[in-house]
């Protein structure tokens, strides 16, 4: 669950880039700083913050890389800030590589596995502006509200539609999951399909309007049952494209 932005530095710097990083737990400045190549998969860059102390230290390394499919170039990094090892991207909208602009968005990648739904409820509403939903999914161990909103990414009919959004503790828009738009082939209803990054692992529910919530703004968010329907590519929900 982690989100963030990265800004490529205009003038020659110790620090190529400089951005944030934000989870529900915290907000971290972080700067790129080249470092000498050893070979050619050797890390671009070490990654530093400021502790509590004040003192400077490394938290990853990241590289640069280009994209297989779509051929942009993006950052891949990885970081450990004390919770343990994780992955993330800093890519570019299409509007931002149109204008050259040294604006890229932080995103997670998901883990290999995924948890089973068990004991979950939620809901989903459609909002009347700017096709966007919010929502919540609960269970006895976590509680989590959300927003979906229109994927900008989305270049390739297997990308998700919306991308979901949390809000760190300074009420910054965290990526935790994404979400496809779907059409039952047995039954020909529309639903939702989710892919949430929660507290106990990544987890995938479906949404879905009953007989009285047909029609209307309103979905009920359900355990994902595997009746061959899914989305291919729904579990790369946070792949780099997402």
């Amino acid at each position: 669950m982690f989100a963030g932005t990265l800004t490529r530095n205009v003038e020659t710097a110790a620090a190529q880039y400089t951005g944030m990083i934000h989870s529900t737990r915290f907000d971290i400045a972080i700067q790129l700083e080249t470092r000498p190549k050893m070979s050619a998969r050797s890390p671009d860059y070490d990654v530093t913050a400021i502790n509590k102390s004040g003192r400077k230290v490394r938290i990853g390394t990241a590289w640069n890389e280009t994209g297989n499919t779509s051929g942009n170039p993006y950052i891949s990094m990885q970081l450990d800030v004390g919770l343990g090892p994780f992955r993330v991207n800093a890519v570019q909208t299409k509007e931002a590589r149109a204008a050259q602009s040294g604006e890229f968005e932080i995103i997670p990648l998901v883990s290999n596995g995924l948890m089973k739904s068990g004991s979950i409820s939620g809901e989903l509403t459609a909002m009347d502006a700017d096709n966007a939903f919010t929502g919540y999914i609960a269970n006895m161990m976590f509680d989590l509200e959300f927003m979906l909103i229109e994927n900008s990414y989305k270049t390739e009919e297997t990308h998700p539609d919306y991308r979901i959004e949390v809000s760190s503790p300074r009420g910054t828009p965290i990526r935790v999951g994404s979400a496809w738009m779907a059409k039952s082939s047995r039954t020909g209803n529309d639903y939702l399909s989710l892919l949430i990054n929660t507290p106990d692992g990544d987890l995938r529910v479906n949404a879905v309007q009953n007989e009285e919530q047909r029609g209307g703004q309103t979905f009920s968010i359900i355990p994902f049952v595997d009746s061959g329907e899914q989305p291919q590519d729904a579990a790369a929900g946070l792949s780099l494209v997402a």
